[in-house]
């Protein structure tokens, strides 16, 4: 029966050769290689969950009094976002769980595609043919956090009120024309006209997710039709793939892992709390406080503008170049600058444009691999930064002193991950060499002593 079906499916599509091109791809049976697919099963549950919470949410501004389930702030005047989410919470059936596995999803997707990027990028999988894969790969991650920072934005607590509040004050401060892109996004001065909420809405629940899904699409079909690098072996060459093929071995340990991955994303959702916004209370522009956090991926946005002086430029009693440009437009700029033009600077660097199917060992390529160290050392310095406010908060070590401190790490801890990493990966490969040419003379010594004798 099964084999009359697919004759006749056959008969009117022709998709047999497809299908059975399909089934005999070959995956590498590598661990870092389900980090991609951890991530695209991140955005099916963030899919799924977001259209849950669609039905219930209320991207309003519109002024309300609150009565609701939750007792403390009964009688508190708040906008019909923060109420709607409120009642999600504590009034919807499954709301809270629906919730914060939306949220852990997009925490856990956002950590998947950074260490998937960290995985292409130490082991060289962004060079040639692979280079447009690796750069819808970059541009996915910068969706994907704008898309993380409109969603917690929507809610209209404190935390994404001053959120919204600091993203306004960095787009002014872009030369020329911040003005006209503040006034273009939120449609008047801060906190905006009252259609900005259901335009960031839109974007967030249809645009970014249609953009990020198309990314996932273009990225999956690239990947297959240049196939997956892998790492090298003893029959693994630039022209032969070796792995395990689509059906029976890939199909069923993708799908396991796709089960993993949602119910370790509802354990979350139901057992560890996140973002408890009943406990911010509702924004009020004269409003601010130390007490909230951003998402972690936002953290490194929070250090950098934290860490810039109070540098101003000025031309002519005018001030060209507002302070927030620095830190929060200029970094995360040259940051991206580098990763979208990091494969074409390292072609230029050794002269190498040859098609590349094996990947390389990090210690291999130790300039490489060298300054990925400085830039996720220069990274995390300034995610560290970020904290400043809850480290005076929580143990009462100075504010002031522990900007200076991340101001000197900021310049210095680079160049010493840098010099540190060159030597380790230089030693690292020095040993194998002594290690191999002790081998080789312990497999010689037998047959020596033998023509000896």
């Amino acid at each position: 029966m099964i084999r009359g079906a697919v004759r006749v499916l056959d008969e009117r599509t022709g998709g047999a050769p497809l299908v059975r091109r399909a089934l005999r791809y070959v995956f590498p049976d590598h661990w870092s290689f389900l980090l991609g697919e951890v991530a695209l099963y991140c955005f099916v549950v963030l899919v799924v969950t977001g259209v849950y919470l669609t039905f219930f949410f209320d991207p309003s501004t519109a002024p309300t009094v609150y009565h609701g389930g939750y007792a403390p702030l009964d009688g508190t005047r708040m906008t019909e976002a923060y109420r709607s989410t409120l009642d999600i919470s504590f009034q919807v059936k499954a709301g809270l769980l629906i919730r914060q596995t939306h949220h852990w999803a997009a925490d856990v997707f956002l950590v998947a595609i950074v260490l998937h990027l960290l995985r292409v990028f130490f082991t060289g999988a962004y060079r040639k043919p692979r280079e447009l894969t690796y750069l819808v790969g970059v541009t996915m991650l910068a969706l994907a956090l704008l898309e993380g920072y409109l969603g917690y934005s929507l809610v209209d607590d404190l935390l994404s009120g001053m959120g919204l509040a600091i993203g306004y004050s960095v787009l002014l401060s872009v030369p020329l024309v911040g003005g006209n892109l503040g006034s273009l996004v939120w449609g008047g001065p801060f906190p905006g006209a009252s259609d900005f909420w259901p335009r960031m809405y839109i974007t967030h629940v249809l645009l970014l997710p249609l953009a990020i899904g198309t990314l996932l699409g273009l990225h999956l079909l690239l990947v297959a039709s240049r196939h997956h690098t892998q790492f090298r072996g003893v029959r693994h060459t630039e022209r032969r793939a070796v792995g395990i093929p689509t059906f029976p071995g890939q199909a069923p340990r993708s799908l396991g892992l796709f089960f993993g991955v949602a119910a370790l994303l509802v354990l979350l959702g139901g057992l560890v709390q996140i973002n408890p916004i009943w406990l911010w209370g509702p924004y009020h522009v004269a409003s601010g406080t130390n007490g909230a956090q951003p998402d972690w991926y936002l953290g490194w946005l929070i250090g950098s503008l934290r860490l810039v002086p109070g540098w101003d430029l000025v031309i002519g009693g005018r001030t060209v170049v507002p302070n927030p440009f620095w830190g929060g437009a200029l970094f995360p700029s040259v940051v991206f600058a580098f990763l979208y033009l990091w494969p074409w600077l390292e072609r230029r660097a050794t002269r190498r444009d040859e098609w590349a199917n094996l990947l390389d060992r990090p210690r291999d390529r130790p300039w490489r691999t060298g300054l990925g160290v400085a830039l996720v050392t220069w990274l995390f310095v300034v995610f560290l930064a970020g904290s400043a406010d809850r480290v005076t908060v929580t143990f009462g070590i100075s504010y002031t002193a522990q900007l200076w401190l991340y101001r000197v790490l900021f310049v210095a801890a680079p160049v010493v991950a840098l010099l540190v990493t060159r030597r380790v990966c230089a030693e690292l490969v020095a040993a194998e060499r002594v290690e191999a040419s002790r081998l080789r003379a312990e497999a010689r010594s037998p047959f020596e002593a033998e023509r000896s004798g």
